[in-house]
């Protein structure tokens, strides 16, 4: 009662079995040289890097600081309040740092807009709280920081000045002033 077919082998003939050992070694190297060409054959950064962008790698190489050099006896060239913010006030009212209202959160601003445009302005000149003089930049003059104060209410939607604070006239320059003197 035995089953003969039941114990039966697949490779019956030696001409199968190199088949067999051929495709045990062949298919295997295969499979790797497909996997390795798959995973050098294109740029694949990990997830959520980007630190090897050229960008990114510009970033890391910029200077920094840069030097300005300007003629202590040119005129001053005023900033707009847009510059001073970006330059000055950005930082701390951004975020909210120390205290800062938000630039655009009308719930913060309500109650400083409510003491008008010239408390606010003497407020950024001078300081108060943590907030220094100037918003820390004593080379701002106070049209500056006026107009930073502007740009700052426009964006709550106070209309503080419509256009932005303007500069006083400009001083006759010296020679004119000593030949009056001179008179």
């Amino acid at each position: 009662m035995s089953d003969s077919n039941e114990h039966e082998l697949l490779i019956k003939t030696p001409k199968q079995l190199i088949y067999a050992v051929i495709a045990a070694f062949v298919i295997p190297i295969f499979v790797i040289i497909l996997l390795a060409y798959y995973v050098s054959s294109s740029e694949k950064p990990a997830a959520g890097s980007n630190a090897f962008s050229e960008e990114s790698i510009a970033a890391r190489l910029a200077p920094v600081g840069t030097v300005d050099f300007v003629d202590a006896n040119a005129p001053k060239v005023l900033k707009t309040g847009e510059q001073v913010y970006a330059a000055a006030c950005a930082a701390c009212h951004t975020a909210g740092a120390a205290g800062a209202p938000k630039t655009g959160d009308q719930g913060q601003w309500s109650a400083r807009l409510s003491k008008g445009f010239d408390t606010l302005w003497q407020n950024a000149v001078n300081g108060i709280g943590a907030m220094p003089a100037k918003g820390g930049n004593s080379d701002l003059d106070d049209i500056e920081v006026a107009r930073a104060v502007a740009y700052m209410g426009k964006q709550v939607g106070a209309d503080f000045v419509a256009p932005e604070p303007a500069a006083p006239a400009a001083e006759a320059p010296a020679a004119e002033q000593a030949a009056e003197a001179a008179k």
